[in-house]
């Protein structure tokens, strides 16, 4: 893998909530999304650290977990700077509980327009694309959380506002290059 690339939480957040507190902002405001705190794996619950401690696809990895395919659900689109960024949820096909609520950013000119076309049409989740068309991925975990759901990340999970869920972010790297930034968020 290449040098290491960082991906900051602050601007994941900022393409979908307001940062900044512009008064003039369409967007939510951040705490609609939650309050974060940076944790280490050793403090997660252990079934928390099974799904985020790790250098894997969360697709793979939550299919694993529940034992059963899920399915995204995007919940908002944004095209700036040749970038598709998105928020969404991932779903179990057994129940459609959420086990997921996500945000992810995609340098789509580093992929082949067969892979940008099936992920923006955003009907199968992110990681069974890029493994069905064998895009050579790696996944660098970056940093843990502990959120404290703020009512929007509630709504969008199904949970109470104020509730404890955890997330991680982390880049994927595609032929050796950084084209993937994502915030991923499971419920407890």
């Amino acid at each position: 893998m290449p040098a290491s690339f960082r991906t900051n939480l602050d601007d994941l957040i900022a393409i979908f909530y307001d940062v900044d507190g512009a008064a003039e902002s369409t967007r939510p405001p951040r705490s609609d999304l939650g309050i974060f705190h940076d944790v280490n794996g050793e403090n997660l619950p252990p079934s928390i650290r099974r799904l985020l401690d790790h250098d894997h696809h969360m697709t793979v990895t939550q299919e694993s977990v529940h034992q059963c395919p899920v399915d995204v659900q995007v919940v908002r689109v944004s095209h700036a700077d040749g970038n598709y960024s998105r928020c969404s949820t991932l779903t179990r096909q057994s129940d459609g509980k959420i086990v997921q609520f996500g945000i992810v950013r995609l340098h789509m000119d580093r992929l082949e327009p067969v892979v940008r076309s099936e992920i923006e049409a955003g009907e199968i989740p992110l990681g069974r694309v890029l493994i069905s068309h064998d895009v050579m991925r790696q996944v660098e975990l970056h940093q843990l959380y502990r959120i404290t759901a703020g009512p929007g990340l509630a709504a969008a999970m199904r949970l109470p506002s104020g509730t404890t869920v955890y997330g991680r972010t982390a880049v994927i790297y595609c032929d050796d290059q950084p084209v993937i930034e994502l915030l991923e968020i499971v419920p407890q």
